[in-house]
């Protein structure tokens, strides 16, 4: 599934190489699309509920009406009529509308939402629906005291919603996708470092040698990531920190005014539930060179599946001045 969201000639060319179901983000993409690689067998739309979406349950992506993504709801029901005429036959619809959510409700909703619109765009458009993708957006809990989704009840309140819309209007068989990458991934990973550094000024701080370009979230948007103080699980959280790391921006920060027990220079921090968000959304400002990633199997055993960036790796793109500053970047 290749989602189109700006997207240059280039990678619809590469998608429809690959086969991937096309899935496009706005109606002047249908055009662009055409030029670029032609239409496909299949091809998908995503919805952007706007306003209608004001009685939605749960952590909402923002305003709609000021996301950059999806259709209106007009402009669905005139691209899937276009795409009819231009004899495609074979179609999906995708939104994707909560994020980092807990709640089932919210999902049960976008699910209710996605299959009463196929079924209206069905009938007044008359085509058959392939599938309807629900997105993803459901959470995992950061916090220790967040109770996890529980899939198979939000399985079962799905399959309901399922048979009395879609069954109910004679659209079975339809697919449901999803696309679950933090639930799948972000409980799994853990961000490992050490305490470097300690500061006393208006607060408390301590410096690790890991910074935000290694864990994005909190530095981007305030996201918690619960921390263990290793070997000191046990022991009393009765310091305050702001736990950072060294870019010269003031949001590089994994934690602000955090109860953590008292922490000394070389201890080392497990940051939780960084598998989904982490080495992905690295970058090398102020020079900064990513890190390995470690993999522990179920035997016990560790696994380096990706080694650390070295100097070689930052300046290896770069040529200038001559051979003469490649070698000396490349010592």
């Amino acid at each position: 599934m290749f989602t189109s969201n700006d997207t240059p000639a280039i990678e619809f060319k590469k998608a429809a190489q690959l086969g991937a179901i096309i899935n496009l983000d706005d109606i002047t993409h249908i055009p662009f699309l055409e030029r670029s690689a032609g239409i496909p067998d299949i091809i998908s739309f995503r919805y952007n509920p706007g306003p209608l979406l004001k009685t939605m349950e749960g952590n909402v992506i923002g305003s709609p009406e000021q996301a950059k993504y999806g259709l209106t709801r007009d402009q669905l029901f005139q691209a899937y009529a276009i795409m009819k005429k231009k004899g495609v036959k074979r179609f999906g619809l995708h939104t994707m509308v909560v994020s980092n959510e807990l709640n089932p409700a919210a999902h049960v909703q976008t699910a209710r939402m996605l299959f009463s619109l196929a079924a209206e765009i069905s009938k007044k458009v008359g085509i058959g629906f392939e599938f309807v993708n629900l997105g993803g957006g459901i959470g995992i809990p950061y916090r220790p005291e967040q109770v996890p989704v529980n899939f198979e009840s939000l399985g079962k309140e799905i399959k309901q919603a399922y048979k009395e819309i879609i069954e109910g209007n004679g659209m079975h068989p339809l697919n449901i996708y999803m696309e679950n990458g933090r639930a799948m991934t972000g409980p799994f990973g853990y961000l490992v470092t050490t305490a470097i550094h300690e500061k006393h000024t208006y607060k408390e701080y301590i410096g690790v040698d890991a910074c935000m370009a290694n864990l994005m979230r909190p530095g981007m948007y305030g996201a918690y990531h619960y921390m263990t103080v290793l070997g000191k699980e046990g022991a009393k959280p009765n310091h305050k920190y702001d736990v950072v790391g060294s870019l010269c921006e003031n949001n590089d920060k994994f934690a602000i005014d955090r109860m953590l027990p008292e922490i000394k220079i070389g201890d080392v921090i497990a940051i939780h539930n960084a598998g989904a968000h982490g080495h992905a959304m690295g970058f090398n400002y102020n020079g900064k060179l990513r890190s390995a990633e470690l993999l522990k199997k179920p035997d016990g055993s560790v696994e380096m599946i990706r080694r650390a960036e070295t100097t070689r790796d930052y300046f290896s793109t770069l040529d200038f001045l001559g051979s003469k500053y490649a070698a000396l970047a490349a010592k």
